[in-house]
């Protein structure tokens, strides 16, 4: 027995073949509803950037290399010590780490 036989046994034949064809035409529907809204987002979250990149073009170069190598030194120690909390785990819990 189908899902929508289920549903929709209750309902007379003309309104079942009415919900069919609005079900067919969903994902359509909010398909452009999903698109439009994610382009409108991304029209925005562009223009915000180049807004603020107008304003701060100004800014000190050696302060935007700073603020690069701190993120990129925050980034490389957390790999780190997710790499020694995984190999720790894996230690802890005896798995084997040969290859075949």
């Amino acid at each position: 027995m189908a899902v929508a036989d289920v549903f929709s046994s209750h309902l007379p034949s003309a309104h079942r073949l009415e919900i069919f064809k609005i079900m067919d035409w969903f994902p359509i529907v909010a398909g452009t509803f999903k698109v439009l809204a994610l382009c409108t987002g991304m029209f925005f979250a562009i223009k915000w950037h180049f807004d603020r990149g107008q304003q701060e073009k100004a800014m000190d170069k050696r302060a935007v290399l700073r603020a690069a190598a701190k993120v990129a030194a925050v980034f490389v120690l957390s790999l780190m010590v997710l790499g020694l909390v995984t190999f720790g785990l894996i230690r802890m819990l005896r798995l084997d780490l040969t290859l075949p």
